[in-house]
């Protein structure tokens, strides 16, 4: 009888898994990505980042969102910053500047020397500050994260 060998390659790209994020929308969305790019489980991500593996996966499924003391581990997980402000208003680069580090609005208050709840008008643009005030956090914005402000 005859055989025949047939030297057949199929080329197409493996599909994307069903748990992956089609858009990066939320922090949860960003950590979900990148585990699974790492090719880790909820709870080796939970053990990196210092929380149960029951908050991770309320994170990935945007359940909740994380704290904002955790988001510098978070951030150093993902080795970038989910929610960059940059060209944005002055209070959401305060908000994400304060996020970033892991702030309360009345630490990082304190370290620009304004009332928390200016910070907290800053942040949400509710309202007009004084001039002075808005100087005061721009340096401070621009001292802390150099090139933020150009």
């Amino acid at each position: 009888p005859c055989v025949a060998i047939l030297d057949v390659r199929l080329r197409a790209e493996k599909p994307v898994p069903r748990a992956y994020p089609r858009e990066l929308r939320t922090v949860g969305d960003h950590l979900r990505k990148r585990r699974l790019d790492l090719k880790m489980t909820q709870k080796q991500v939970a053990g990196v980042l210092g929380v149960d593996k029951t908050t991770v996966w309320n994170w990935e499924s945007n359940r909740t969102e994380p704290l904002t003391r955790h988001l510098p581990s978070i951030t150093l997980f993902l080795g970038y910053c989910p929610f960059e402000a940059s060209g944005q208003s002055l209070g959401k680069r305060l908000r994400d500047h304060r996020r970033k580090t892991g702030l309360s609005q009345k630490k990082l208050a304190e370290a620009i020397s304004i009332d928390p709840s200016t910070l907290s008008k800053l942040e949400k643009n509710s309202s007009r500050c004084f001039k002075k005030v808005v100087e005061i956090a721009s340096d401070f914005l621009h001292r802390a994260d150099p090139g933020e402000d150009e």
